[in-house]
């Protein structure tokens, strides 16, 4: 199975519209997971286009799309599970924040976002994954997505786009 992964969009205060890159690298994907910060719900539409789409809200979302969303969320996908989460605070030890949001609930994977980071390692055993920002590279030196492979493992790449 093949996952697209997107954060951060920030549509329309980084930019009028997806990329078009991010349609072309996720043609053919089973599934879309977005891991908030999506500012205007159009956005999931549009990738809905696409293929299915889960999502959670991030920090910056608006009203209406915290009342849509969840802010963390766990996705069955096959036999693995999936813990998606926007993560909050300071980019510096965010990937431990995520990782201890989801302490005992049996996940194989952890998708975030927050930092505009690309980050794609494993620690405890867990896949920790964050797409990065295809709008907004304030904390990153690309704007990027992501893709997560779903088979007896699950490995992430990161897409510069």
């Amino acid at each position: 199975m093949k996952i697209g992964v997107i954060s951060d969009t920030h549509i329309p205060t980084r930019a009028d519209q997806l990329p078009e890159a991010v349609f072309q690298h996720f043609k053919g994907v089973d599934l879309i997971l977005h891991a908030g910060d999506i500012e205007d719900i159009l956005v999931l539409y549009d990738l809905q286009e696409i293929a299915p789409v889960k999502a959670v809200a991030g920090n910056m979302d608006p009203y209406e799309v915290k009342e849509e969303l969840p802010m963390k969320r766990i996705i069955k996908v096959g036999s693995v599970s999936i813990g998606l989460i926007h993560g909050w605070g300071d980019p510096k030890g965010l990937p431990l924040r995520v990782l201890e949001a989801f302490m005992g609930e049996n996940v194989q994977c952890i998708v975030f976002g927050h930092s505009h980071q690309p980050f794609n390692e494993e620690r405890q055993g867990i896949l920790l994954f964050n797409p990065g920002s295809p709008t907004d590279k304030i904390f990153a030196p690309y704007n990027s997505i992501g893709i997560l492979y779903i088979g007896k493992e699950i490995k992430g790449e990161i897409i510069k786009i």
